[in-house]
């Protein structure tokens, strides 16, 4: 039987916060949960850093540190260690954004394979992550999707891109380093699908190295999932994937309003999350095909998930199931599934402070939108407070 008060309990969520840094939680959710302060925050932040004021410190004492892991990879192993004294593994995500040069691109791979060498043999960091961006043009996985004739020119461009790909993937395999790849915007996600399960075909045929993502506000996902199931099965394969609701929604339905097609995105959050658990059902019920990454800071989805590998008799360490949450949000889910011996991984982005930033704000931004999960975090923030002071 699932405890159904299981992520009630503070006091292995919050085991790994001193009294201050429980303090400095408190104080970063209650910020965010009001609007203004956040858009006033923003606008001022962005200033100070553009003209240059010394507010990086302040920054990296308060919301960086809280969310972000460090500003490189070994600045990052304290909390790497930390959290794995309490069975969380780690995910490092280079959360830089924004770059559009090949130059830049090539940075990016330099950086997500000395991440990989940097997991090896190391226990604790058993998956690495990046964004199909970061390897090359949006725009030209855009022309992909829509079947643009690409110029000599972009051909070549295209093959660097694969190529970054493969050179990831090719390292991960040899490490044993599962690799999650981000979704990103649905008129450039079919150009990133295809290039993924060509990674799966060459890489999956053993064990699950190569995740793609499904965004769950999407309708269409769960079908795109069993297609690509049947052609797994078909060449030999196995699917990696990472299961989100999504990160895109207002600039998805904007997008389709302004170019007049049918929004891809669910129509209310009621069917997005069906959608989600539906989505979660299938997997759990086709582990045989299907490794996934069940990342959500939902809790009726974490019971599900639990409850379905109970009824399944999938067991807890089973490497083909892990659940995922970001650094410095739900504590409570995380350690409480470690605690009980579930496979879960934080997600801990890092980078120089003033890069980090734009990923900072998003973050701010989300949680204020997002109704009830700033104030969960309050009140279980308020109930440990009160249980230490007791």
């Amino acid at each position: 039987m699932i405890n159904r008060s299981l992520f009630e309990d503070t006091g292995t969520a919050f085991t790994l916060k001193s009294d201050s840094e429980l303090e400095r939680a408190y104080f970063l959710f209650k910020m965010i949960s009001s609007e203004p302060l956040v858009r006033i925050g923003t606008v001022a932040t962005n200033f100070a850093l553009k003209a240059h004021l010394p507010v990086e410190k302040l920054i990296r004492a308060t919301v960086f540190d809280h969310f972000c892991g460090g500003v490189n990879e070994e600045d990052c192993l304290p909390v790497i260690d930390k959290l794995y004294t309490e069975g969380v593994s780690s995910v490092l995500d280079y959360s830089v954004e924004g770059k559009a040069e090949e130059n830049q691109f090539d940075n990016a791979l330099e950086k997500i394979l000395k991440i990989i060498r940097f997991c090896d043999d190391r226990e604790a960091m058993p998956i690495v992550v990046f964004k199909p961006s970061g390897f090359g043009r949006f725009k030209l996985y855009q022309k992909k999707t829509e079947g643009v004739e690409l110029s000599a020119e972009e051909e070549a461009e295209w093959g660097r891109i694969v190529n970054r790909f493969d050179t990831v993937c090719k390292l991960a395999k040899e490490k044993d380093v599962e690799v999650l790849i981000d979704g990103e915007e649905s008129w450039m996600q079919d150009a990133a699908d295809d290039l993924v399960e060509e990674m799966m075909l060459r890489y999956n045929k053993d064990v699950t190295i190569v995740y793609n993502t499904l965004q769950l506000y999407r309708w269409d996902r769960l079908d795109y999932l069993k297609a690509l199931l049947q052609r797994a099965k078909y060449n030999g394969f196995k699917i990696g994937m990472k299961i989100v609701r999504g990160a895109y929604m207002e600039k998805e339905r904007e997008r389709a309003l302004e170019k007049g097609y049918d929004s891809p995105i669910c129509e209310n959050k009621k069917a997005t999350d069906d959608n989600f658990n539906e989505t979660l059902n299938y997997i759990l019920n086709n582990l045989e095909g299907v490794s996934v990454f069940i990342g959500t800071h939902n809790e009726a989805s974490c019971f599900l998930a639990m409850e379905l590998m109970e009824t399944l008799n999938i067991s807890k360490e089973d490497n083909n199931v892990w659940f995922g949450q970001l650094y410095g949000m739900s504590d409570h889910i995380s350690f409480n599934l470690a605690a009980q011996g579930y496979n879960v991984a934080k997600y801990i982005p890092f980078g120089p402070v003033k890069d980090v930033m734009p990923y900072l704000i998003r973050r701010a931004e989300e949680n204020t939108s997002v109704a009830g999960q700033t104030s969960r975090e309050l009140t279980l923030l308020k109930a440990e407070k009160r249980r230490r002071k007791l």
